[in-house]
């Protein structure tokens, strides 16, 4: 699934070519992905124009004029493309914005898991998958303080405590697994038995690795795309996921997979101990 960094790419990558580009027409082959009624959707925002285009954790808010908000989850595969609209149709492009300058915004999606919710701009601080989210790790909201409050709040372990987007949100198992490594930290550790040292430590390796991620467009592990449809590069930088048996860059330890929480998670046995 994108994480805060992929989404983020997409958001960017997006806003630069789309905005305030009248929409004239939408195409919707999938209709489950439209949370609304798909004539109603279809009807509002034809003829809008997307004046800007936020985050919120792994969740994209299309501003159309028309004080209309469009909330957009990738969940796993989900990814928008900009084609000329002549352009042959990608086998799993399920809702296609027409735009007035001869070009489409394109969402594609072969597992076909991503939703789309329209409202009225304002209500999505209400819509249920956004309205519990933790503090955006990359805004002065997310200090060192509040961070170890909530932490201290969670008997769970950490890997967990991280993934489940009331903490901080955004985070997915891949930078989870980096930023618990790159803190020397154990996966399994409860995380109110995080000292307040060891939250400072995670506290700014997750806007380090985050900043470091969005500069290289995201990681592509499977089918992640930006929307040039170029693949992210920060796979090359990768510390511990996926890297099962190869030496830790530290203390060349081999890496090592275990599963914490249900989810494939990857550590460097010698230097994450749990507390």
């Amino acid at each position: 699934m994108p994480e805060l960094p992929e989404v983020e790419t997409v958001r960017r990558g997006v806003s630069s070519q789309v905005l305030n580009v009248p929409i004239k027409k939408i195409d919707v082959n999938y209709e489950k992905m439209i949370n609304n009624d798909v004539d109603d959707f279809k009807k509002k925002l034809t003829g809008q124009k997307i004046t800007r285009i936020d985050r919120r954790g792994k969740y994209l808010l299309f501003r159309f004029t028309g004080n209309l908000t469009m909330v957009s989850h990738l969940r796993m595969e989900g990814k928008y493309i900009i084609e000329n609209h002549n352009a042959p149709m990608e086998k799993h492009s399920h809702v296609i914005f027409e735009l007035a300058d001869g070009r489409d915004l394109r969402y594609n999606d072969s597992r076909k898991f991503g939703r789309m919710q329209l409202m009225q701009t304002g209500e999505e601080l209400e819509f249920p998958g956004i309205k519990k989210l933790g503090p955006e790790p990359l805004s002065a909201d997310f200090t060192v303080d509040d961070f170890y409050e909530r932490l201290q709040k969670k008997k769970k372990m950490i890997k967990p405590a991280l993934l489940d987007q009331t903490v901080v949100t955004g985070l997915g198992n891949i930078y989870v697994d980096e930023v618990l490594w790159m803190s020397k930290i154990h996966p399994q550790t409860p995380a109110n038995h995080l000292t307040r040292s060891d939250v400072q430590k995670l506290h700014d390796n997750i806007i380090k690795e985050l900043n470091l991620a969005i500069d290289a467009q995201g990681t592509t592990v499977f089918s992640f795309k930006n929307a040039y449809s170029h693949a992210g590069q920060f796979q090359d930088q990768l510390h511990v996921y996926r890297k099962t048996g190869e030496p830790c860059e530290r203390c060349h330890t081999p890496i090592e997979r275990l599963v914490v929480g249900q989810r494939g998670t990857h550590i460097c046995p010698k230097e994450q101990k749990i507390k």
